[in-house]
C-alpha cells in the first residue's frame, strides 16, 4: 500500500532512485529529481513523495510534481510485476485528485500499459537524450564557475533570466543544497565576457549510474551564442568527474531548441516517452485484472 515517507523517510527514498539507475534500463524517476524538488523545502518534498514496499524494501517511488502528475520510478526487477501494477493504479486515487491527472510511468513498464486499458490516453511526449562518459568530454570554451553557497545568488539570477516565471531563489538553493540527493550534485554556472550566461545542476546517482541534467538554461538575453552547448559539455564534464556512466536528460519534444543544444554537445536522442493522462472528470481507475 503506498504511503507518505515523511521527512525522515526521504534519504531512503533518495537511495532507492539512486539503486534503480542503469544506462540499460527504461529512463525513470531519477534522485536528482527529488533533489531539485528540494528547492521547495524538505517538508514540501516529504509532502510530494509517495512509497510502496514489499517485504520491507521499497519497491515504487512516486513524486507529486504538481497536484496532478505523478511521476514513477520503480525497481528495473519488478517493472512488469502484475502485483505491483495492480497496487500501484489501486493506489492512485489515494494519491491523485478526481478528474484530470497524469502519469509518468517508465517506458514498458506494466502499470503504463494497464493505466492504457483502463482508458488513460496518451499525454505529452517526452525526449530522452544520453551522452555515454567512456571519454573525456570536450572543453566549454567557456569559464565555468562551480556554484557554493557565496555564488548561489548568481545562480540564481541567472535561472530566472532563463526560465520565464521562475520563484528560484538563493533561498531555494540553499534549501535544495541541504537535502541528501545533492551530496553528489553540482551546480555550474558559465560566464562570458564576465557575465554569468547559463547554468545548470547535475546530479549522480553514484559511480557506474546514469548521471542526471535539472535543469539547464541560458539567459534569455544571451541566447544563440554557443553558451547552452558549453553549459552541457561542462555538465557533462562534472558527471564524468563524479563517476556517472552518462549524462541523461528528458526535455519536452516539442522543445526542439533545447534538444538541438544538446545534440550539439553529443547528446543522442533516446525513443520518445509518453505520459498517460485520465481525462474523465471524476473518473477513478478500476483495479487491473
Amino acid at each position: 500500500m503506498v504511503s507518505e515517507p515523511g521527512v525522515e523517510g526521504l534519504g531512503r527514498a533518495v537511495g532507492a532512485l539512486r539503486q534503480w539507475q542503469d544506462d540499460a534500463a527504461p529512463f525513470q524517476l531519477h534522485p536528482g529529481d527529488l533533489g531539485w524538488f528540494w528547492r521547495f523545502g524538505a517538508e514540501a518534498t516529504a509532502a510530494a513523495v509517495r512509497t510502496w514496499s514489499r517485504g520491507g524494501e521499497l519497491v515504487a517511488v512516486g513524486l507529486l510534481d504538481g497536484p496532478t502528475l505523478l511521476r514513477l520510478g520503480i525497481a528495473p526487477g519488478l517493472q512488469r510485476d502484475p502485483e505491483l501494477a495492480r497496487q500501484l493504479i489501486t493506489d492512485l486515487g489515494a494519491v491523485l485528485p478526481p478528474g484530470p491527472a497524469s502519469v509518468e510511468a517508465p517506458t514498458g513498464a506494466l502499470v503504463d500499459e494497464r493505466l492504457a486499458e483502463e482508458g488513460w490516453s496518451s499525454d505529452e511526449v517526452w525526449t530522452p537524450l544520453r551522452l555515454e562518459l567512456t571519454e573525456p568530454v570536450e572543453e566549454p570554451g567557456v569559464r565555468i564557475e562551480v556554484v557554493g553557497p557565496e555564488q548561489a545568488e548568481v545562480r540564481a539570477a541567472v535561472h530566472r533570466a532563463a526560465f520565464d516565471r521562475s520563484t528560484f531563489t538563493d533561498g531555494s538553493w540553499h534549501a535544495m543544497a541541504g537535502g541528501p540527493a545533492y551530496a553528489e550534485a553540482r551546480c555550474l554556472v558559465a560566464h562570458d565576457d564576465g557575465d554569468a550566461v547559463a547554468a545548470v545542476t547535475v546530479w549522480s546517482a553514484g559511480p557506474g549510474r546514469p548521471g542526471l541534467l535539472e535543469p539547464m538554461g541560458v539567459h534569455r538575453d544571451r541566447r544563440g551564442r554557443g553558451h547552452g552547448r558549453a553549459i552541457c559539455l561542462a555538465a557533462a564534464a562534472a558527471l564524468r568527474d563524479l563517476g556517472s556512466s552518462s549524462a541523461t536528460v528528458c526535455t519536452p519534444s516539442a522543445n526542439v531548441g533545447g534538444i538541438a543544444t544538446y545534440e550539439s554537445a553529443g547528446f543522442r536522442r533516446l525513443p520518445e516517452r509518453r505520459d498517460r493522462r485520465r481525462d474523465a472528470p471524476g473518473r477513478q481507475p478500476d483495479a487491473a485484472p
